[in-house]
């Protein structure tokens, strides 16, 4: 079978130009009979499909040169050299092809610095304090982002979106999945995500806030983070005494209502006797407290904006003197002068392949980056910070790879396929969902015309959740958000005005030529 094949099989899977994400589908009813009499007895509603005779990249630690991938329903259902289909599956023959997983980006601005770039579609930097982890990129997404398009024929599968890096705590970041037809965020939200919290040291909260009170120095930056957290300490501790306080008071009740404590009474306590009766007050609730009580109790990923590895060095220690891991330091351009820190730690880095020079804190920043972190045995990662890179990751890791090779390291395939996979999977929380080709997995994943590290090689089909989301194959007809469906051919011409017409008033019986 071809591969247009496969547009027929699964594309009724797919929503087009606006419509809702048709969900996954949903198991039966339970039945008054055992799983196993039941699993015989009802015919499966799943859709089968094998793809057949394609390299298959797992980012798992196996590379088949031929392999086969079998999705059942939105999962995937085996691996292998040689997978047998089940009987009312449909083979797709795909031999030539690559076939890798989804790819992940953990760090994007889409929808929250959506496109076109105008000042309405600002919506990334709540730049009025530089402490602001009440604030939430998911109320700020649009979903008609047309960059959200760009990513998926990109091969993107999972991104994090995340405030921007302005504020010292800029807000929590939201996971999803860029599904087509998106009219709300609770489209495309990925529920097994956990949240994420953006931070940002070094220059750009001192350069935005420099003139606003501060922080202005870098100082600044790590004294408001101390005051942030302890904070979130004495928060955490008041909500706890207020607990302990409710248990000893619910216990009382109960023990006076079974006579308990009629025998402590005495006369003297008489007249205070009802102040036992009131229960004792919660204290306010605090959003952007919350938030960081989350970080503290290990609810909340930390992924910081940070270049240097000395502030790198510094923000870890900090994290852990008040009791937090960070997840993932982003951009982090320095990330290779602490490679050995970061791999003990299991703190990743999410860097760009070639980024570097644009301002002081990323001068140091080499090529080299992300196949140092690796081979120290720590969990790089390729991120795009770009609504341009995002539509290019494979190339961003090819890039990456050659420039570790280059200096000798040795650095498989598989390796560097994980990290635009497997490690962005493990920064976000969700590596059990996504991330690897494995059994049991979210069938994401991707269909390459050839080698993933080449320029000339494109995706050519894109499934999330065992779904046809883009395929090349589509043409015009590709999903597209509202804002770019637009006016058809000839929708806004206007009629043709003659050449040469009148002059307004006299003007001796001159021509105006238009």
């Amino acid at each position: 079978m071809t591969t247009a094949c496969l547009v027929m099989i699964l594309a009724c899977g797919c929503t087009k130009r606006g419509s809702q994400p048709s969900p996954p589908d949903q198991p039966p009813p339970p039945a008054l009979v055992s799983d196993e009499d039941a699993a015989a007895a009802a015919p499966s509603t799943e859709r089968r499909v094998l793809l057949q005779g394609a390299r298959v990249m797992t980012a798992a630690g196996v590379i088949y040169p031929t392999g086969d991938v079998l999705v059942e329903g939105d999962r995937i259902a085996a691996v292998g050299a040689h997978v047998t289909a089940p009987d009312d599956a449909t083979v797709v023959d795909l031999r030539g092809k690559v076939i890798t997983p989804g790819l992940i980006d953990t760090h994007s601005h889409l929808g929250v610095y959506a496109s076109p770039g105008f000042s309405a579609h600002a919506d990334g930097n709540e730049a009025t304090a530089p402490v602001t982890p009440g604030m939430r990129a998911g109320d700020a997404v649009w979903p008609q982002d047309p960059g959200l398009e760009r990513a998926r024929a990109g091969g993107v599968t999972t991104m994090q979106i995340l405030p921007g890096s302005a504020n010292l705590i800029g807000g929590r970041s939201v996971v999803i999945k860029p599904y087509p037809g998106l009219r709300s965020l609770e489209d495309a939200r990925f529920d097994a995500a956990p949240p994420g919290l953006k931070m940002a040291c070094g220059e750009n909260p001192k350069r935005v806030y420099g003139d606003k009170g501060g922080p202005s120095t870098r100082m600044g930056n790590v004294s408001g983070y101390r005051k942030a957290f302890q904070q979130a300490v004495e928060y955490r501790r008041s909500w706890q005494r207020y607990r302990d306080e409710q248990a000893r008071w619910e216990a009382k009740q109960h023990a006076r209502r079974v006579g308990e404590d009629e025998d402590h009474e005495d006369e003297g306590k008489d007249e205070d006797k009802g102040k036992d009766d009131l229960p004792p007050v919660p204290p306010t609730h605090d959003e952007a407290l919350e938030t960081l009580v989350g970080v503290l109790d290990g609810e909340i990923l930390v992924h910081m904006h940070c270049y240097r590895a000395d502030e790198m060095s510094l923000m870890m220690d900090l994290a852990r003197g008040f009791g937090f891991r960070i997840r993932s330091f982003h951009h982090a351009v320095e990330a290779y002068k602490i490679a050995d820190r970061l791999a003990e730690r299991d703190v990743s880095a999410s860097v760009w392949a070639d980024w570097w020079g644009f301002k002081a804190e990323a001068y140091d920043g080499i090529r080299e980056n992300a196949a140092m972190v690796s081979a120290a045995g720590g969990r790089a990662i390729i991120h795009s910070d770009s609504p341009h890179g995002i539509q290019r990751l494979n190339q961003e890791a090819a890039k990456a790879l050659f420039a570790g090779r280059r200096m000798g390291l040795s650095l498989s395939d598989d390796e560097a396929l994980r990290w635009i996979t497997a490690n962005p999977a493990w920064a976000l929380g969700v590596d059990r969902e996504v991330g690897t080709l494995e059994d049991g997995k979210r069938a994401d994943l991707v269909v390459w015309s050839g080698d993933p590290w080449s320029v000339y090689t494109r995706a050519e089909q894109v499934f999330i959740d065992g779904r046809v989301v883009y395929d090349v194959a589509w043409g015009t007809e590709q999903p597209r958000s509202d804002f770019e469906v637009g006016p058809g051919d000839g929708d806004l011409r206007r009629p043709e005005a003659p050449a040469v017409f009148p002059p307004r008033g006299h003007d001796g019986g001159k021509e105006v030529s238009r």
